[in-house]
């Protein structure tokens, strides 16, 4: 009797482990969703301390409605910095710290009913994975479809474009992914790219990266879309570096601000690489960028801007970044 005892609160236990929620709710504001009249946007947020004008514009963009906050790990400290900058009816934080969390009906309802959603920041490798192919992505295309205002910082902004670094590692050792590494061998275990999660239309044929000037990632930057390019994938890609402390606020019709303390890079190239080989340096060039400053506006559609002049940038041999005047 004592071991059909064990037996059966073992396969209780097993049933009780595959049933539980493992997704985590925190809620301030209103216990319930109201109706609310959202207006389109997209806040591309280069991480580091949050840029308080990116979240103005964004809750700004609700309509007084619900903004959740979706995170792969980590607790509610957005939830009282959004609810003191903005008169929202609730901030709700989600955490999906796995994929099968990601298939919860309440998941998918959170997201269904938000008139903004921001994606924090952390690992995109975990969004990547957790969310493909669940209620998660069904749940952000439709958001996009809607004209729902989407923001996301760092990983979150990572996630945004067609084109996605994934940020994968497969050794715990692994440290973030340089410009030197990736540009010494663009083939390196650590430059994957993945494909995109939300759909978002101005995003279409746009790969981005955060911490940009802080962490020297041009170079990175570069191989993402060389890498893009060789694969055959496109024949012509564009990529966004934001900064820390700085954001890219896109309007549906692709005119965009620059706000906060530095740059947004903007970058496009077309044609194969010269070289793009496994164990071999980048040899590249024809790409074109823009430095936009804290303030001016850039066309995402014509791809043009008003800050300073279009460089050339050329990738020679010894797989170091060289910017030029270009005109």
């Amino acid at each position: 009797m004592k071991s059909l005892a064990a037996a059966l609160l073992l396969t209780f236990a097993t049933i009780t482990a595959q049933t539980l929620p493992h997704a985590s709710f925190y809620r301030i504001g209103s216990a319930s969703d109201i109706k609310a009249n959202p207006r389109a946007g997209y806040a591309l947020m280069g991480g580091g301390t949050d840029q308080d004008e990116a979240f103005y514009w964004l809750c700004e963009r609700a309509g007084g409605g619900d903004l959740i906050v979706l995170r792969a790990s980590g607790d509610d400290s957005y939830n009282a910095y959004i609810n003191g900058l903005c008169k929202l009816n609730s901030v709700t934080t989600v955490v999906i710290p796995d994929h099968q969390s990601a298939l919860e009906p309440k998941v998918a309802e959170t997201i269904r009913d938000a008139s903004t959603i921001f994606i924090a920041g952390g690992d995109q490798s975990k969004y990547s994975r957790f969310w493909r192919g669940t209620p998660v992505e069904a749940e952000l295309r439709d958001a996009v479809k809607r004209g729902i205002p989407i923001g996301g910082t760092s990983a979150g902004l990572a996630v945004l474009g067609q084109y996605i670094y994934s940020a994968e590692r497969d050794r715990p050792d692994d440290a973030d992914l340089t410009s030197d590494a990736a540009l010494a061998d663009p083939f390196y275990r650590q430059v994957v790219i993945a494909p995109d999660l939300l759909g978002i239309p101005i995003l279409k044929g746009i790969i981005t990266d955060s911490h940009f000037d802080t962490r020297q990632r041009q170079g990175r930057l570069l191989v993402f879309m060389a890498r893009i390019l060789q694969s055959g994938q496109a024949e012509r890609i564009r990529g966004i570096g934001v900064d820390e402390k700085t954001a890219l606020l896109v309007e549906p019709d692709g005119k965009a601000r620059v706000a906060g303390r530095n740059d947004v890079e903007f970058f496009e190239a077309a044609g194969k690489p010269l070289a793009c080989k496994a164990g071999e340096p980048l040899q590249m060039e024809g790409i074109t960028s823009w430095d936009i400053p804290n303030g001016e506006t850039f066309d995402l559609k014509t791809w043009r801007g008003f800050g300073r002049p279009i460089r050339e940038a050329v990738v020679r041999e010894h797989g170091k970044a060289e910017v030029d005047k270009f005109r």
